[in-house]
């Protein structure tokens, strides 16, 4: 059974079209990619859906008392509100309905006058909230709770969360809601592996429907059936995971562009036709009537053909130049029984070594210390015991997570910084990054997530270096940036080291493993799917 059906639906913002004439419908069970650039309109698709954008043109039809759920926003909610309090007010009417039979509860004990018709009443009140699943309520939150690794939330304050504990616990609301139409927003963005693959499950055996917008490949490519792509203003769906859109989607594009070059030579041929036929009848003495109206008539059928649009072969991509600056001794970096505390013991009795050319992937839980790791490469970090060697003739090309303090400054001003070049070259340079135009101006501050990550990639080629050390690198990029980073990093011969949680970039690119977990470090010589597969195979011997 359907639950929406959207109809010749076009949306546009300022005279510009975000995309036109777009079908298609969701069922009750559905599990939807929906995927495309940044900038094509998927969170605009997902506001239309739920009703908080209307279209310009088209239909937009729900479900008689369907419910659908959006986490569009960061939730507003009272600063000091706890966090175990917004999650229970999630089941408003099951609480109604608790309090209600505590009431009845109260005047069976003040009214044993009228306990047969408060025994009735609370009997029906019983029935419905357990029907609704009231019993269940205390460990529904705490199911999420403990997937989404919030437990140390729950009794703070909304005001003292930062953005990304904020982002996490609207998830939580909004998977407790369980709506009909789960509609999920770059779900995974701040959520670990292991938070991943706790919410991967959570999407499989959902009651209702599910539409994901995501960049995570291996997310994708594990909760969903179909894909719906926005492309130059149009909507394809695919019916398979993300691996099999790839494959279909190459050979749509090979069909569509053998269709245009068709088309394109007819309309030519035409219009050459049409060209002679003005020729022949003008040299005709008289005009040969005949032929002017043929050549009308020709105009005419050139004027209803329905043009094709030119299908992009390559869309634009970054230009991710590297260069090794010279060989490194073998030893890149040795940890021996290495420690690091905080308020407590963060890990202990790390040993480790990293050698010329690996690629090293740093995985693990979120707070285990990963970041910290790099920093202690970097020299930004001293350990409290135990001793780390660096390699003397190192150059390390350094990524962060949260890498921008020039806030006020021009994306053309920060780049500058970094590279001491004319204004010309740096905007030559830039636009091989994505920026044009005005776009150098932007400050930086206002950059989106992705740009922030493709001007901070400008700067670091800028400099030639042997070592890349990589804190979540993948992060606000969409799935086309992602393999073009992947590209350029297979063509880079030094050493790198990254921390990431995209599962598809671990496997793709990493040999060797170095898990963190309570405290300790385990090396796995495999990728991520290997070190998973090594972990599980020693969980069950033990």
């Amino acid at each position: 059974m359907n639950i929406l059906n959207v109809s010749q639906v076009s949306k546009s913002f300022t005279g510009d079209m975000i995309f036109e004439d777009i079908k298609f419908e969701i069922k009750d069970k559905d599990r939807i990619g929906l995927i495309g650039r940044n900038g094509e309109g998927k969170t605009t698709l997902f506001k239309l859906i739920a009703g908080e954008e209307h279209p310009d043109n088209g239909f937009i039809n729900l479900k008689k008392d369907a419910k659908i759920g959006l986490l569009s926003q960061i939730p507003n909610l009272p600063d000091e509100q706890q966090v175990i309090d917004a999650l229970k007010n999630v089941f408003e009417y099951l609480n109604e309905t608790e309090s209600l039979m505590q009431k009845l509860e109260k005047d069976m004990v003040e009214q044993p006058e009228n306990m047969e018709k408060i025994l009735n009443r609370y009997a029906d009140v019983q029935n419905e909230f357990e029907a609704l699943g009231g019993y269940e309520k205390d460990s529904k939150i705490n199911f999420v709770i403990h997937g989404l690794k919030i437990a140390d939330l729950k009794n703070r304050e909304w005001q003292y969360l930062s953005g990304g504990e904020r982002t996490k616990v609207g998830l939580a609301m909004l998977l407790l809601s369980s709506p009909d139409l789960l509609l999920l927003d770059e779900p995974t963005n701040h959520l670990d592996i292991e938070s991943i693959e706790w919410l991967t499950q959570f999407i499989l055996n959902y009651k209702g429907a599910v539409m994901i917008i995501s960049h995570d490949r291996y997310f994708l490519d594990e909760t969903v059936g179909k894909i719906f792509e926005i492309d130059q203003q149009q909507l394809y769906v695919y019916h398979g995971n993300y691996s099999y859109f790839v494959k279909e989607k190459h050979d749509r594009i090979i069909q569509e562009y053998e269709a245009y070059k068709t088309q394109q030579k007819k309309i030519e041929k035409m219009k050459e036709q049409i060209k002679q036929l003005k020729i022949w009848a003008n040299q005709a003495n008289p005009p040969n009537a005949a032929l002017h109206r043929r050549a009308k008539s020709m105009e005419k059928a050139l004027a209803r053909i329905d043009v094709k649009k030119k299908p992009i072969l390559e869309a634009k991509k970054m230009q991710l130049d590297m260069e090794q600056s010279g060989k490194t001794a073998k030893d890149i970096f040795i940890f021996e029984d290495v420690a690091k505390m905080y308020e407590d013991i963060l890990f202990e009795d790390v040993n480790m070594s990293i050698y010329r050319n690996e690629h090293v992937a740093i995985v693990g839980a979120n707070g285990t210390g990963k970041s910290t790791l790099l920093k202690m490469m970097l020299g930004d970090v001293e350990a409290d015991d135990g001793v780390i060697s660096r390699a003397e003739n190192i150059k390390i090309g350094y990524l962060a997570q949260h890498d921008f303090n020039n806030g006020d400054d021009t994306v053309l001003e920060a780049y500058r910084d970094y590279a001491h070049v004319t204004e010309g070259e740096a905007r030559n340079h830039l636009a091989g990054y994505l920026f044009y135009g005005y776009d150098v101006y932007k400050k930086v501050k206002d950059l989106s997530g992705g740009e922030k990550m493709r001007l901070r990639w400008a700067q670091i080629v800028t400099n030639d270096f042997n070592v890349l050390i990589l804190d979540e690198p993948t992060n606000h990029l969409d799935i086309d940036s992602k393999e073009m980073l992947e590209d350029a990093l297979e063509s880079f011969n030094g050493t790198i080291i990254a921390v990431s949680h995209d599962r598809y970039f671990l496997d793709k690119f990493f040999n060797k493993t170095l898990w963190l977990e309570s405290g300790m470090l385990s090396e796995y010589v495999g990728n991520y799917s290997y070190a998973k597969e090594k972990r599980r195979s020693l969980n069950e011997q033990n």
